[in-house]
């Protein structure tokens, strides 16, 4: 399957790069990945997070930190709860795109192997 190329390709800046890089670095980890799976779904608090992860609580904190620095989740205080949503839009995108790509890997690999 050849890639797609970008509809309009751009040079950019060492400070672009740097953001970008941070935002792959963020999604490279299998907790946050399943952290930001399951608040695409609905808001959760940490303690929810806790238990669908099947993490630690601090390692759940952590890895909170990291999507939230990295501007992918906003965390707001609620009373005594830290409640946690999707900051950015494009991590749906993302999901999506990644999704349909294993998808369509998938089959091809169906066929080759037929």
């Amino acid at each position: 399957m050849a890639a797609k190329k970008a509809t309009s390709p751009k040079i950019l800046s060492d400070a672009a790069l740097s953001r970008i890089s941070v935002r792959f670095r963020a999604l490279s980890e299998p907790v946050r990945l399943r952290l930001l799976n399951c608040l695409m779904l609905e808001d959760h608090n940490v303690t929810q997070l806790v238990k669908l992860s099947g993490t630690g609580q601090a390692n759940v904190s952590k890895h909170l930190a990291i999507l939230r620095d990295a501007g992918m989740i906003h965390m707001r205080r609620d009373g005594l709860s830290t409640i946690c949503s999707i900051a950015d839009s494009s991590i749906h995108q993302l999901y999506t795109i990644m999704c349909d790509h294993l998808k369509s890997e998938h089959a091809e690999l169906g066929k080759a192997l037929k």
